[in-house]
């Protein structure tokens, strides 16, 4: 018998030390493609320009896959004074989905620090260890993530985020994009 298809809370928001993890809403989808547009973070990321249009498209599928989850990474400091607005506090973002849509024992993850000024400041590592505790609580029979590295440069830095969470170790396989 089949089992059927895990599915991905998405709504929750999760918060760490420095970072708030927030579902990404439709209305913070223009302040995420303005980010993401940056040519350095596309040559980083080796990622192509979206249109507002296909951004709004690609969330929309990504909103409706039981399978998949993709958030927002916040400045929890900057979030928590009312006088600024959500999407200037956007640092990031993060996407988590199940490997096999049948297999609920893991999943890929997939982080991404956007702002210059907050890389090599643990934010990652933060994010990761909200997103593996995320998966482990959501998921029972939840075993593994397959971390994907996107960002060229920090490969070493990668490296021993993936070492700390036992998931390189003798060799580390990175794929740099």
């Amino acid at each position: 018998m089949k089992r059927p298809a895990a599915k991905i809370e998405r709504s929750k928001t999760l918060a760490g030390k420095k970072t708030m993890k927030r579902p990404l809403q439709e209305r913070a989808v223009k302040a995420h493609i303005q980010i993401l547009n940056f040519y350095e973070l596309q040559h980083l990321t080796a990622s192509e320009p979206l249109t507002l249009e296909q951004e709004y498209e690609m969330q929309g599928s990504w909103r409706e896959d039981d399978d998949k989850c993709t958030s927002i990474i916040l400045d929890k400091q900057r979030w928590a004074d009312p006088s600024i607005e959500e999407e200037q506090c956007m640092v990031g973002d993060v996407n988590m989905f199940l490997t096999d849509p049948t297999d609920f024992s893991s999943a890929e993850l997939e982080i991404m620090i956007a702002e210059p000024s907050y890389r090599g400041k643990g934010i990652g590592k933060e994010v990761t260890h909200m997103m593996m505790h995320y998966g482990e609580h959501l998921i029972p029979s939840f075993k593994m993530f397959r971390a994907k590295q996107k960002l060229k440069v920090t490969v070493q830095q990668w490296v021993r985020l993936m070492q700390v969470y036992g998931l390189c170790k003798t060799t580390c396989r990175i794929t740099n994009f």
